[in-house]
């Protein structure tokens, strides 16, 4: 329900749809009727926002509850911004029109470390406070989750409370308690106090941060009765879990605009670079009879012809194929297609190949990661290249003629031979396609071959690691590029620049409040974005506010140096963490947690693949 203001200025912007609601299934109530009002803030455009599951999930979740109104908002983009501006129109939320200073709760999802100047910019663009010490009554209270939250301190002076872990039940939770303090007249700090004895509660202002002269962290010191560890929140039995039976659905076309069915949580691999593998654990698999059932129910309430299976990694389901001929019944008969993101090279079988294929066929992507076997074994990819070339013939002699290569480059302990490798194997997998003798005739193959950059985050094997310098990357992109010979295959890079910024805030500690404070003064945003992003400017701002990114970024971390969250508990433990990275220098493998626990301390919740009856698969 946008205003008459607002509705002025649709004429004047790329994709009005992004700003006016209204969409199939948008929930509206009547606020008088409601006593805790959330504005759910995705820091990003509208079309990246309501592709986001976990958006999806926590909104329909919250207005389940009477009391509850969550409404969206997302970042206008560069041209809606400067016309609020130029009129002094706050910004607002998509259901009711009101602006975001109306509202109890301002949520954040955090996916991504550039998005830190997109949230400070939606306070200051809806007239709310960017510092926690400024709003000092019980409301506006400011609260974030996701990924980014694992290390909260680079934004601990903004947020009044962050959510440790999977939000589901700890979100409610402390919107109860909210309701309860407000009716008896609490202050927002006795709310705030209160809220930190809530498991996956993290207050930062009742944290006390000390350093020591050479730049490095001395002690975290809570105040009063805060816990001295936060613990992570997490849900314990997916098939118990909420989960929407329909999904808002978008007025103009989205990132992913197709049904999303989660299948598990969780990954069993526990690759050395990736923090979402140990963010999550343990694996925590919904049942092929649910997950058909909630696809069903989303197909008929959204209209979608297509189904996509998220995970981080939707081949190492336990029963994939069972719930394959589940769908498969009735999706061909809907002409709806299955979409199987994230596939191991090692997980694509002819079964798998013949439930995806009987709708619709797209382009197939895996993510090997590394060119050379000795840096695949490095960051614990266990996948081997026979097994590679062995899937992509598979998947040519099913009909396919398009595959994308993901890789990493500046991995610890990569040489340049390992960065030439990368190009070798592109190379390798359209030699693969013209040695496949049934093939799809007379087409030719495309490879795409995409190398990002390795950003050391925490709870990694990886964390104590540098970055390489942004030199030393270009250098390594340069590489790749004069060691592919064939015109098959397209190479395509991740931007240098931005991966340094997202190393320094991914291990930054509180001193780097100051620069995103001084960046949402200068109207910074969209720093995720090549059209507005300047790392000239940031490193202005870094100069002025006597930082050097190099000490976050570039630098080598001493295994005993107390990091930034370090008073966290993900429920993976540091040692293990120790003992994973010195195994990288060996260029040692850990077996996945089906074939072996590797006592990662993630056993302690009771639950998932830590307490599945394991099958001798060695």
């Amino acid at each position: 329900m946008v205003s008459k203001e607002v509705e002025q200025l649709l004429l004047k912007v790329q994709k009005p749809g992004r700003y006016v609601g209204g969409e199939l299934n948008e929930v509206i109530k009547d606020k008088k009727q409601v006593d805790v009002r959330f504005a759910f803030c995705f820091p990003d455009t509208y079309e990246v926002g309501m592709s986001h599951l976990g958006m999806k999930i926590l909104y329909s979740l919250f207005n389940k509850v009477d009391y509850i109104w969550c409404e969206r908002v997302f970042a206008p983009w560069v041209d809606m911004e400067e016309l609020m501006r130029e009129r002094q129109i706050p910004l607002y939320a998509l259901e009711s029109g009101d602006p975001i200073s109306e509202f109890d709760f301002i949520g954040f999802t955090l996916q991504y470390e550039l998005s830190y100047t997109n949230m400070l910019n939606m306070l200051r663009l809806g007239n709310v406070p960017i510092l926690a010490s400024d709003r000092t009554e019980l409301k506006n209270i400011v609260v974030a989750g996701g990924p980014c939250a694992c290390n909260p301190e680079p934004i601990a002076d903004f947020v009044d409370l962050f959510f440790i872990g999977e939000g589901e039940e700890v979100d409610l939770e402390v919107m109860e308690l909210f309701r309860r303090c407000r009716a008896v007249g609490k202050s927002k700090q006795e709310f705030l106090e209160q809220c930190a004895q809530i498991e996956g509660v993290y207050v930062p202002s009742l944290y006390e941060v000390t350093y020591k002269e050479d730049g490095t962290i001395e002690r975290f010191s809570p105040k009063g009765t805060a816990p001295a560890v936060i613990h992570k929140r997490l849900m314990k039995k997916m098939d118990e879990s909420f989960y929407p039976d329909n999904f808002v659905v978008p007025l103009v076309e989205i990132v992913h605009d197709r049904a999303v069915q989660e299948i598990f949580r969780g990954c069993i691999r526990g690759c050395r670079f990736c923090q979402a593998g140990f963010l999550y654990r343990p694996v925590r698999e919904k049942s092929p009879e649910v997950i058909n059932a909630q696809c069903k129910a989303l197909c008929m309430n959204t209209g979608y012809d297509e189904v996509s299976l998220s995970s981080l990694s939707s081949s190492d389901y336990s029963r994939i194929v069972p719930l394959l001929e589940l769908l498969t019944d009735w999706c061909k008969d809907e002409k709806v297609s299955i979409s199987l993101p994230s596939l191991r090279v090692d997980g694509f079988t002819d079964e798998i190949m013949n439930k995806i294929k009987t709708v619709r066929k797209s382009g197939l992507t895996f993510a090997p990661e590394a060119g050379s076997q000795r840096m695949r074994d490095v960051i614990n990819k266990n996948v081997q290249y026979d097994e590679l070339m062995q899937t992509c013939a598979t998947a040519f002699a099913g009909g396919w003629t398009t595959v994308k290569l993901y890789f990493m480059i500046g991995l610890p302990t990569e040489t340049m031979d390992d960065v030439a490798a990368i190009a070798q194997l592109g190379q390798s997998v359209v030699d693969t396609y013209y040695q496949t003798p049934n093939r799809a005739k007379g087409k030719s193959v495309r490879v795409t071959v995409s190398a990002s950059s390795f950003v050391p985050k925490p709870f990694t094997p990886f964390q104590w690691e540098p970055q390489d310098t942004i030199p030393m990357l270009h250098e390594k992109q340069a590489h790749i590029k004069e060691s592919i010979t064939t015109k098959k295959i397209t190479f395509n890079y991740h931007d240098a620049d931005t991966s340094f910024l997202e190393a320094v805030f991914a291990r930054g500690d509180r001193k780097l409040c100051k620069a995103l404070a001084l960046a949402c003064e200068r109207g910074f945003h969209f720093d995720g974005w090549n059209d507005c992003f300047s790392l000239e400017r940031w490193m202005e701002i870094f100069e002025e506010c006597g930082i050097d990114p190099a000490f976050y970024a570039n630098r080598r971390r001493s295994f005993d140096e107390i990091l930034p969250w370090d008073h966290i508990d993900y429920g993976v433990t540091k040692a293990f963490l120790l003992k994973e990275c010195n195994k990288a220098y060996e260029n040692a493998t850990t077996p996945h947690c089906r074939l072996q626990c590797s006592g990662c301390g993630a056993a302690k919740y009771g639950e998932g693949v830590c307490f599945e009856k394991r099958q001798n698969l060695v």
